[in-house]
Order: C-alpha cells, then sequence, then structure tokens
C-alpha cells in the first residue's frame, strides 16, 4: 500500500509495518491544515482496512514534528459560534480516534518541536519515542484556550493529572528529559537514532513482547481517583492556577475544570466535556485579543525575515560602555553565540559590566539551564577591552554610554575612525534623536538606533530607529543582531521618544493630571494594575528611574510643546527635586527594602503624601473608570498620531511593540485591537468628555473621520498588515 499527498505519505517499512510520514509540500514546518487533516484522516482510512498489519510508525521528514493547528486557518473557526466550533473539533477528534483505534500498535518517532495538536497526535498514539533535542507542549492557553483535540481528555491519564494540570496550565514547551520523567514520553534517545529507535520498539509490539491493548483501555477508561482523591488534585490546583492566572485569563483555570468534569468519564463522553469546554472560551474576547496577538506576533516576524534575507550575518559585535546595559548586551549577545568586545574607559566599569553578565549567569547555571561548561563558553565570549585595538574585525558596534547627546557624539565619531568602512555604529539611546547623532559621522548612512529595555535578558524588544540618512543595509543588518540575540526587533522613524517612549510620555501625563486634581497615585496604580498593566504608572516611574524618566520628560516636552510641554512643578519634577529617584535609591512613590531572592520588594512610604504637597492637588475621591480613561485616552492617541505620522509601519507592529516595549495587557490585543473592540465613535465621544484638558485628549482629525463612516484599524489594513 502507498498513499503519496501533499502533506503525507504512507509506505511499507517491513512486513507488515507502515511508515505514516508528515512533510507538508512548500512549508518550512509540519502543521495541521485542513489539508494535513483531509490527507490523514484517507491515509487512516486505507491503514484502518490493511489485512494484517502489525504496525504503524508516524513520523516527520522535517526538523521539526507538527509545530501544532495552522492559526491563519483555524481562527476563523472561533467566529463559528458554540454550536459551529464544536461540530468542527468532533470532526478532528474522530481522526485522531482513528489513530488510537488502528488495529495494530502505533509509535510516533518525535523528532523535534511536537505542539498543540501536533503532541495532541503523539498521545493518540501508544508509545512516544523522543529525541534528546525535541520539546513538546500543549501551548493553547497562551491564545486564551484549552487544548481541544484531545489533549485535555488523554495527558492526565498518561501522567497524571497534578502534572497534567501544570503542563496545560502553564502552557509550557517541555525538554525531553522532563517529558520522560513525567512519563509523557516512553524513550529519550539520541537525536539521529530517533527513527531507529522508534521502529525497533513497534517491532517489538508486533511481536507481542509489549500490551499496547492495556494502554488503550488505561487512556479511554475513567481515571481511577476516589472522591476525596480527586478533591484533594483540583481544589488545590483551582486555587494556585486561579490566583496566577488572575481574572483576566479564564483558560487555565477553566483547563482544571475540564480536567475534573472529564477524568471521571470514558473516552467519548470526556472528549465531548473538552470541546465544550474550548467552545466556552473561544466565544469570548479574550481569544479574539490573544489570537490577534499571535498572527501579528507571525507578521512582525515576516517583516524581520525580510530585512535578514538582505542582510550580512553579524559575526563579531561590539558594545561601548561596560555598565548594567553594556553587560546586559554583552551576556544577550555572547549567550546566543555572538562573540562581543565590550570596551570602556575604565577597568571598574568593565569588571561592573562583567560582574552583570556573571550574575545573569550564576542564575541560569543555579536553575539548571545550562552547565559549568556551557557558562564557560558563553563568557568567553564576551572580550573585555580598554582600546579600539580589535574593533576593525567587528560588524556591528552598539554604543551604550551616557544619555548625553554631546558624550554620545564624541564617542561615536571616535568607535567610527577605528572600525570598518561597511560596520554599522547603533547607539542604544531612549530619547536622542539619531539623525541628530549622525551629524557627528563621517558615514551616517551606516548608523543606527538600536534601543533595548532594561533589564536586556528579559526585555524582548528592541526598537530598530532609522534616521534621515540610515540606509536599508544598516537597518538589515541592525535587525538581523537583533533578531539573532534572540529579540523581537520593530523597525521605527526618528523622533522624540522614537515610538514606545513617545506613547508612554502622554500616558505619565495623564497620570501627573490626575493627581494635580486630587487623585491618589496608589489608587491610580491599583486601579490601571487592575486593568492588566503589570504595574501601575506610579510603581513604573520607581521602575524606570525618576531621574531617567526626568529628563525623557523634557525631551518630549521640548519635541511636542504643545502636548507634552506642562506649567508648574509636575510629580515626576518634584520627586526629581528630592532625588527620590525609585528603585536604584530604593526610595521614590514607594520604598524599597531587598527581599531573601536579593530583589526590591515595593513598600508603602508614610512620608510621600507629605513631600508631594503643593505638586499635587486636594484630596478628592475618584470613580475607577475616569481613572482608567483619563490614563488610557492619552496614550492611545499618541499611538495613532505615530501610525498616522509612519513613525511605525503598521497597527501590527504598534501593538506588539507597546505590549513586548511596556506590557500594554496582551489580552486587551495592543491599542489598536483596544479601539477596534471599543468603536472609534465611542472612543471619540469618551473624548469629548475631558477636552477641558488640553491637546493630549484631543483624537486626530483621521480618527474624527473613521469613526464617522464606522472604519476599523486592523480591518482597514488586512490586505497590507497582520489583524
Amino acid at each position: 500500500m502507498q498513499f503519496e499527498g501533499k502533506a503525507i505519505q504512507v509506505r511499507e517499512i517491513d512486513n507488515g509495518l507502515y511508515e505514516l510520514c508528515f512533510d507538508l509540500s512548500n512549508e518550512p514546518v509540519n502543521k495541521f491544515n485542513q489539508l494535513t487533516l483531509g490527507e490523514l484522516k484517507d491515509a487512516l482510512t486505507q491503514l484502518s482496512a490493511v489485512e494484517n498489519i502489525k504496525g504503524v510508525l508516524f513520523s516527520s521528514a522535517k526538523e521539526s514534528f507538527i509545530v501544532g493547528a495552522d492559526i491563519t486557518e483555524f481562527s476563523s473557526l472561533f467566529e463559528q459560534g458554540e454550536a459551529g466550533l464544536i461540530a468542527k473539533l468532533l470532526e478532528t477528534h474522530e481522526i485522531f480516534n482513528a489513530v488510537e483505534d488502528l488495529p495494530c500498535p502505533t509509535v510516533v518517532a518525535i523528532n523535534g518541536l511536537a505542539l498543540g495538536g501536533g503532541f495532541e497526535l503523539c498521545l493518540s498514539t501508544d508509545y512516544r519515542v523522543m529525541g534528546e533535542k525535541a520539546k513538546v507542549g500543549l501551548p493553547e492557553v497562551k491564545l486564551g484556550i484549552n487544548p481541544g483535540w484531545g489533549g485535555i481528555v488523554r495527558l492526565p491519564r498518561i501522567i497524571g493529572i497534578d502534572n497534567a494540570n501544570e503542563w496545560i496550565c502553564a502552557g509550557a514547551e517541555k525538554r525531553a528529559d522532563a517529558a520522560l520523567k513525567d512519563g509523557a514520553v516512553d524513550a529519550v534517545v539520541a537525536q539521529d537514532r530517533v527513527r531507529e529507535a522508534a521502529i525497533d520498539l513497534l517491532r517489538q509490539c508486533a511481536e507481542g513482547k509489549f500490551d499496547y491493548a492495556a494502554r488503550r483501555v488505561e487512556k479511554q477508561s475513567p481515571v481511577k481517583l476516589n472522591q476525596i482523591e480527586q478533591m484533594m488534585a483540583f481544589e488545590t490546583a483551582k486555587g494556585m492556577i486561579g490566583a496566577k492566572a488572575g481574572p483576566h485569563y479564564p483558560a487555565p483555570l477553566q483547563a482544571v475544570k475540564t480536567i475534573q468534569k472529564s477524568c471521571g468519564m470514558d473516552r467519548d463522553r470526556a472528549i465531548q466535556a473538552e470541546v465544550e469546554g474550548v467552545a466556552k472560551l473561544a466565544s469570548g474576547p479574550v481569544v479574539k485579543a490573544l489570537v490577534g496577538l499571535f498572527m501579528k506576533d507571525q507578521y512582525v516576524k515576516k517583516v524581520s525575515r525580510g530585512y535578514e534575507a538582505k542582510a550580512e550575518k553579524v559575526t563579531q559585535a561590539a558594545v561601548l560602555g561596560a555598565g548594567i546595559m553594556g553587560g546586559g548586551v554583552a551576556y544577550q549577545s555572547a549567550s546566543k553565540g555572538v562573540p562581543i568586545l565590550m570596551k570602556d574607559i575604565n577597568e571598574a566599569a568593565i569588571q561592573l559590566g562583567l560582574d552583570e553578565a556573571n550574575k545573569l549567569l550564576g542564575g541560569q547555571l543555579k536553575r539548571g539551564r545550562i552547565d559549568a561548561a556551557k557558562m564557560a563558553q558563553t563568557i568567553n565570549r564576551i572580550r573585555p577591552t580598554l582600546s579600539y585595538g580589535d574593533f576593525n574585525t567587528v560588524d556591528l558596534v552598539v554604543e551604550a554610554v551616557v544619555e548625553n547627546p554631546k558624550v554620545k557624539g564624541m564617542v561615536l565619531a571616535e568607535t567610527e575612525q577605528h572600525i570598518a568602512s561597511d560596520a554599522v555604529l547603533a547607539s542604544n539611546t531612549s530619547t536622542i534623536s539619531i539623525t541628530e547623532l549622525a551629524r557627528s559621522l563621517k558615514r551616517p548612512e551606516n548608523f543606527c538606533g538600536m534601543h533595548f529595555f532594561n533589564p536586556v535578558h528579559m526585555m524582548p524588544l528592541v526598537e530598530v530607529i532609522r534616521g534621515e540618512k540610515t540606509s536599508e543595509a544598516t537597518i538589515a543588518r541592525t535587525v538581523a543582531y537583533a533578531t539573532a540575540m534572540g529579540k523581537t526587533p520593530i523597525v521605527v522613524n526618528d523622533c522624540p521618544g522614537f515610538l514606545v517612549n513617545r506613547v508612554l510620555f502622554p500616558y505619565f501625563g495623564g497620570f501627573n493630571g490626575l493627581l494635580q486634581d486630587g487623585a491618589d497615585f496608589r489608587q491610580v496604580d491599583k486601579v490601571m494594575e487592575g486593568f492588566g498593566w503589570p504595574m501601575g504608572p506610579a510603581y513604573l516611574l520607581d521602575v524606570v528611574g525618576i531621574d531617567t524618566a526626568h529628563h525623557a520628560d523634557q525631551v518630549m516636552a521640548a519635541g511636542f510643546p504643545e502636548r507634552m510641554a506642562h506649567e508648574g512643578e509636575s510629580v515626576i519634577d518634584r520627586m526629581y527635586s528630592l532625588e527620590r529617584y525609585g528603585q536604584k535609591n530604593s526610595k521614590g512613590f514607594y520604598r524599597y527594602e531587598l527581599d531573601r531572592k536579593g530583589k526590591p520588594a515595593k513598600l508603602a512610604d508614610d512620608d510621600v503624601d507629605q513631600l508631594l504637597q503643593g505638586a499635587v492637588g486636594s484630596a478628592r475621591s475618584f470613580e475607577d473608570q475616569e481613572i482608567i480613561e483619563r490614563m488610557m485616552i492619552p496614550l492611545c492617541i499618541e499611538t495613532v498620531r505615530c501610525l498616522e505620522e509612519q513613525i511605525v509601519a503598521s497597527p501590527a507592529e504598534a501593538d506588539m511593540a507597546l505590549i513586548y516595549g511596556i506590557g500594554f495587557p496582551p489580552f486587551r490585543g495592543g491599542v489598536f485591537h483596544y479601539l477596534d473592540e471599543m468603536g472609534l465613535a465611542a472612543f471619540c465621544e469618551m473624548a469629548a468628555k475631558y477636552a477641558e484638558l488640553g491637546p493630549l485628549y484631543q483624537p486626530t482629525e483621521t480618527m474624527q473621520q473613521m469613526a464617522a463612516s464606522g472604519a476599523t484599524y486592523l480591518n482597514a489594513q488586512s490586505n497590507k498588515h497582520a489583524n
């Protein structure tokens, strides 16, 4: 028997043993689209009819196994309503059940990523052999849903309730050793032996050495737990997972509830409970927002790949300035395999940078993510230097000295003399104009901004800033280097604050206005954290650093005086004058003490109210909704201005930049999703209530025109940009 499709091929590999191989044509990875599912159904029908079939191996011809469902196809199913979605999910279950019900033993060779539906297929087989470098997992909660093709039903029966709760609710990718330890796979072998080992196991099953039928009975039967054991397993989990996920992300808690409901059922009834749970989530707004973010993230990656295709690879980098930021850049580059020179003008600064890299690597070593050999290899890729001696070998230099235009201009001009004529110079500046900094350079076309966010190792965003004379080759190489460092680069055009800081300071402007009108900064923090921000504006200012924010505030006021200049003393001005710089000197809006892990813990400071007198108004109460509106309106309008002025190329890139750069609440889908869901007419009507607060609250003309016509941002640009 032979089956030759565009996604699946079936062939006999031995007497009675067959191999079903996934190899989706014209795609770099295997994924479950309608084509693949249709061919899988047909192939299984043919295999089921083969007389004296002894076993089936499931494998992949690509580096990955199956990375999951094709979201571009399946996201449209969420709009069909609960009944339509349930029917479609049950169709796929029939296919996966057919895998589980084949009249012979089945083994899967997991040679690479097996995620979502890809791993659910693996769970449908009798045995799983995994390569040592492969990863498996059920990441559906990251899209706001639950596994819907059998993961909820089969995983608890294979690895136990507690493990399944953790796997499904965290949505993490599991390495081979963890998967073996929990019992999710039966063997882990060297990467080049996965198929060979899987075939060997399949032969032993065919010879009757393993009881595959008993495994099937266990997978298709209720979980053997009494009422007390169930209560202990689920009630504790619901409390812990519900608290961790929070009120805005219902998928993890729904997963636990569905596992609890279905674990006492046989397979078919459990599957019905699973699909009903998925359908319930899919009808909510969080799924639409998170799936939209996934699509935008894919679009941003596609844009980056376009630049990378035109870029020369960075094989040797350098960073100027070896403080915390420089050390962070050096660590990130070295940890991703790109050697880097770290230059400063004195030994103490060099040591500070090395200490930062060593601290980060030490943390990884302690958590077991690297071993001592890997730590040594990474440190050896960081070469400290006090001179420009080897800078002629560098492809790209990141300047990370003090945020002062004169100092930066002098250092950049000096560095340009010591690097190759085609090397890229990039400034890690958060506020200073790239076009202005380029005036001190002989080759401004080789210069751009490369704005990292602090802490470098944790923050995924890098703004790549194009100056007036920056060449496309420079942008391409910088994007390629940022991607090689494991970051998400988003290209923006030059303006005060670029994209993220330009949008952030109107938000702080709304905060300052609230305090001047008598709001309590603690209430504002609590309300905005309840809205979904990881920290409220006062806490965020403390983390950013009041001195840093004060400088940036002056830059923004000078760049956009009609909107961002303010009369009198702001709360940022007051805090700065009092030298309350936030976490960096342990006092700001709050005070800070190191906890047991050495991290600054936020504590109340009873002195702050008195210290702020004169910079804030007489205390009065505010409704939560007014606080949200006064904070969010300026941020949304400024983001729209950045799109209209082509500072950022698309709504998708703007949304991802704010989520990755300042923690815009992901479940709200980004600024443009937020605006589209509210409706521009409703937004403009809301903004009109605060017209007396000034230009920050005035929607643009284009916004008002779009509001009148009922237009939306993401749909209006869907032919050009990701939705």
